[in-house]
């Protein structure tokens, strides 16, 4: 869980992936000489903060964005949302603006909601701050803050040492409203004809997805993927004898809402490991579920 815990310190909210980025870079190049195939790496302005992977001859991708939810200073100590973050006064915040690193305490509104930070001096407009890491392990858990996403990240990097045919794309922007997908998915399809992909993301745990039962392959959240597909994962995940749950929403989304919205028609699913304490500081997913997810993912891009 080292590789986690570290994921999870990078500050990367949405539309400032760069630190991850340059993290993951860094990460590859040290680590792919032991991979079992040594992918391509494209990366750069053309793609943005995104880096796609590309090993051997590849028929699917797996999609996992970099970015997290976190706050934006507005004008005095007021605070706006970056995607969808839980709210409660006393959560600690982190980030650094020209003067130097920060630490303060998110508060809300009785009144009307508002957010807003306390802190010894005011900080910069623009700010962006995040969640402060509290790495916690157990023997049957993980607990911290950006589980969702820089876990779906960590199974890539998994999946990665073994992979022989397939790309890893890593995007940005999901948690609010996505824009990197659209592009990273033409360019795939275009150049690799690939037109089949994996959500590595985490889902929800609710009364039907419980924790330590396996990952979720979804149904449906706000979007449905095409039947035959799914039911093509869940024969496979069947077969290879790997522990999941079947996940039917009314809500959420990810990466897929690009693919499923596109011209060009790609198949996709949302494969992850279920958490609760969503989007808080206190995230928290069951080991078991970690493992067979990664375990899951590999059988797959075998199989697909």
């Amino acid at each position: 869980m080292e590789l986690l815990e570290q994921l999870c310190r990078v500050q990367a909210p949405s539309g400032n992936e760069s630190n991850l980025t340059r993290f993951l870079l860094n990460y590859i190049e040290q680590n792919q000489s032991a991979w079992k195939v040594r992918p391509e790496v494209i990366t750069g302005r053309a793609f943005q903060d995104c880096i796609l992977l590309v090993f051997g001859k590849p028929r699917t991708a797996i999609f996992a964005h970099l970015d997290s939810i976190g706050f934006m200073v507005r004008y005095g100590k007021q605070l706006i949302k970056i995607g969808g973050p839980d709210t409660e006064s006393g959560y600690r915040l982190v980030g650094r603006d020209e003067q130097g690193e920060i630490a303060c305490t998110l508060q809300v509104s009785e009144e009307d909601g508002r957010l807003s930070y306390e802190y010894e001096r005011e900080i910069a407009r623009g700010t962006e701050l995040v969640f402060q890491c509290d790495f916690r392990e157990t023997a049957e858990t993980v607990q911290s803050c950006y589980l969702d996403n820089r876990l779906g990240v960590w199974n890539a990097l998994r999946v990665a040492e073994t992979l022989e045919d397939g790309i890893i794309a890593f995007s940005c922007w999901e948690e609010h409203g996505g824009g990197s997908v659209g592009y990273l998915a033409k360019y795939i399809n275009e150049k690799y004809g690939v037109n089949q992909a994996l959500i590595s993301d985490i889902t929800w745990v609710t009364e039907g997805v419980r924790p330590g039962q396996g990952p979720a392959i979804s149904l449906r959240d706000s979007l449905i993927p095409r039947r035959s597909f799914v039911m093509k994962l869940i024969q496979i995940a069947k077969t290879a004898g790997i522990p999941f749950q079947l996940e039917v929403e009314s809500s959420g989304g990810s990466d897929a809402k690009e693919l499923q919205h596109s011209d060009i028609a790609w198949d996709w699913c949302f494969v992850g490991a279920p958490e609760d304490n969503v989007h808080s500081p206190d995230e928290i997913v069951h080991k078991d579920d970690i493992r067979n997810m990664v375990a899951l993912y590999r059988v797959l891009m075998q199989e697909l």
